[in-house]
């Protein structure tokens, strides 16, 4: 899964970026200090995997990973060019996901391009630079299946669907927010929309701001929350600073400090959560006693395709996959108590992987 960060200039995506990854991003109070993306990995924290640890001692225990894409800040004209922003704009399109961070904060020693905290202008702005590039993709898309239908008139079809969709974006509203139905979602997934990606809205606040209970009171915040649920998009109150400063922290210390600001858990792990949610992510398990590892598969997957990620043969020669749901083995506590219940599972082709399971693919090729 690949996250990419955008947001006006100085807004925290670098401070945010650093905090996520440990990557040490330049972070800067000028506006365009990150030119090229700044790419980092994120493991996604999994308390099944330490007990399956505790369980097989391997010599490795591999988690999932989050890959995030420091995105330089976009300003008004990005869709234009503006602030070499073609080339922001092309890095996003290569993305899974958007993590939008909005400036939730007023300090007059960190520049704002556009002179002061506003959330809803903010917003405003990066939306309709998304939206304008994708209008010029949209145009194209018609021209294309307008030339094609001369030889099949299926492409007419394809032609509408994008008329529509042109219409909606031509109002400021971004295509994900465009109600068609699943087979025209299909479609439209080929056009490589960026106004189409989920999005989760970054509030970042000062520390002042996030350090109490009361921090979902932030008007800032409010205003971010709200235009976010008017999407059908996600909204979480960060604090970039603070998380970056929490980053670099011995672990032993971490959760003090979280204590300490009423926070509970990093933004990392509530990211994820919300990064899986949106995108239709779950995760299985394999064991071993050289490796225990989790895999990021789709809702939905059949058990051939998860057999897959491990190794394309696995998919090519699937016989069954041996399943037991890692709530069941934690409350067994070993393999062979699961197998003495009645636990572990024979599954074909057509069994559905589930989040949690446990899987021992067979396969012969």
């Amino acid at each position: 899964m690949k996250l990419g960060i955008v947001g006006l200039p100085n807004v925290g995506k670098s401070t945010l970026f650093n905090a996520l990854t440990s990557a040490g991003a330049l972070s800067a109070n000028y506006p365009f200090c990150t030119i090229e993306p700044n790419v980092g990995v994120a493991y996604v924290p999994d308390r099944r995997l330490d007990f399956l640890r505790e369980l097989y001692y391997p010599r490795t225990a591999v988690p999932a990973a989050i890959e995030f894409v420091d995105i330089a800040g976009l300003a008004r004209g990005a869709s234009k060019g503006e602030g070499l922003g073609n080339k922001f704009l092309s890095n996003i399109r290569m993305t899974d996901a958007i993590i939008h961070v909005v400036r939730c904060f007023d300090d007059p020693d960190v520049i704002h391009v556009e002179g002061g905290a506003d959330p809803a202008r903010d917003i405003e702005i990066i939306n309709l630079e998304l939206v304008l590039a994708d209008i010029e993709i949209v145009q194209t898309r018609i021209e294309k299946a307008v030339k094609a239908s001369k030889g099949d008139k299926k492409f007419l079809k394809e032609a509408d669907l994008f008329r529509r969709l042109l219409g909606h974006l031509d109002t400021g509203a971004p295509a994900r927010t465009f109600a068609c139905g699943p087979d025209e979602m299909t479609v439209l997934s080929t056009a490589g929309l960026i106004s189409l990606k989920p999005v989760i809205y970054a509030a970042n606040m000062s520390e002042a701001d996030f350090s109490v209970p009361s921090r979902e009171e932030n008007p800032y915040y409010a205003v971010v929350r709200d235009m976010a649920s008017a999407e059908g998009a996600s909204a979480l109150a960060i604090c970039a600073k603070v998380e970056q400063e929490i980053a670099s922290l011995p672990e032993e210390d971490k959760e003090l400090f979280l204590n300490e600001l009423h926070i509970g858990e990093l933004s990392l792990d509530r990211m994820i959560r919300q990064s899986y949610g949106l995108l239709g992510l779950i995760s299985f398990l394999t064991i071993g006693d050289c490796e225990v590892r989790a895999w990021t598969v789709t809702a939905g997957t059949k058990a051939p395709k998860a057999a897959g990620k491990i190794h394309t043969d696995f998919e090519r020669g699937f016989i069954r996959a041996e399943v037991v749901s890692f709530d069941d083995l934690e409350a067994s506590g070993t393999m062979p108590a699961v197998k003495e219940k009645g636990l572990l599972r024979s599954e074909g082709k057509e069994y559905v992987i589930r989040d949690g399971d446990v899987v021992l693919f067979r396969f012969n090729v």
